[in-house]
């Protein structure tokens, strides 16, 4: 079992704080690379998790885009560090979270595709413009957060 499942075992359903990462990955066209997920069915995000215990925010984020993705992401860029009431979820078995997350981008990846279908479906670049309906809400407010940092993205 991992940490998030260990705390579990002793403290049931009740509310937690958890640190993850996500990571934007841009192509040389400027597109955005997404997940589709397994869970929720459907919905697109970033590449990104939780912490396990020692690592450091820039380490979960490289390690999850690997996992989610096959791409090995480098010379990761702070875009912003996101908590607050509005980070609040329940998970569909009744788990309650807080999650602070560290949003990070790069144009620095190497590697093929290669993922876990437990976790994730496909992965893809979009366009900025052109982004899934269905995608995770965090993760669209950190896209727009991004093309307003960054405004020479369309």
């Amino acid at each position: 079992m991992g940490y998030v499942e260990d705390l579990r075992a002793i403290i049931g359903h009740r509310p937690i704080i958890l640190v993850g990462s996500v990571v934007m990955i841009l192509d040389e066209k400027g597109r955005i690379l997404l997940q589709e997920r397994t869970s929720p069915q459907g919905v697109w995000g970033l590449p990104g998790g939780l912490m396990e215990l020692g690592e450091s925010t820039e380490q979960v984020a490289k390690r999850e885009a690997f996992e989610e993705t096959g791409l090995k992401v480098e010379d990761l860029q702070l875009l912003n560090v996101y908590s607050g009431e509005d980070q609040f979820s329940r998970a569909p078995n009744g788990d309650e979270f807080y999650v602070v997350t560290t949003a990070y981008f790069t144009r620095h990846f190497s590697g093929g595709y290669a993922f876990d279908p437990a976790e994730t479906v496909q992965v893809k670049f979009f366009e900025f413009h052109d982004l899934p309906e269905k995608m995770v809400g965090s993760h669209r407010r950190m896209i727009e957060d991004y093309r307003k940092k960054t405004p020479d993205v369309e």
